[in-house]
């Protein structure tokens, strides 16, 4: 896998993925001398957490022979002031129409929490992860 990112000026980068061809772009915040008019690249790193956690559930009912409709995720990034970095990610996953028994829904509350990303981040990096189902 490979991207190719450009700087577009106005503290703005377009990221393009070569296997597909889409391409995203990404702002500073407006906290911090940009537009905020979409994801800043620390945005990403929220979103990509929670949609890898909905992915690996994904992927887990799909073994269990049920899909993850209505599963959804509210994620709220925490910033620090001094070095400014990510210090907190809370996400909250929410399965509104829940199938399985308890046992299948706790491994995929285990699995989701060990999603490739999660495991990718620093361990100074708070991740507050709650479920609803």
């Amino acid at each position: 896998m490979h991207i190719k990112t450009a700087y577009q000026g106005q503290l703005r980068t377009k990221a393009l993925h070569n296997m597909s061809g889409n391409t995203l772009l990404t702002d500073a915040p407006t906290d911090n001398n940009g537009k905020g008019e979409t994801f800043s690249p620390t945005d990403l790193v929220a979103a990509a957490l929670a949609s890898c956690m909905m992915t690996i559930m994904g992927i887990e009912g799909q073994k269990m022979g049920f899909d993850m409709d209505k599963l959804e995720a509210e994620t709220e990034k925490v910033m620090s002031v001094s070095p400014r970095k990510i210090s907190k990610l809370r996400i909250h996953l929410k399965w509104s129409d829940p199938k399985g028994t308890s046992d299948q829904r706790q491994l995929l509350k285990e699995k989701a929490l060990t999603c490739p990303v999660a495991l990718s981040l620093s361990e100074q990096l708070k991740q507050e992860i709650t479920f609803s189902f």
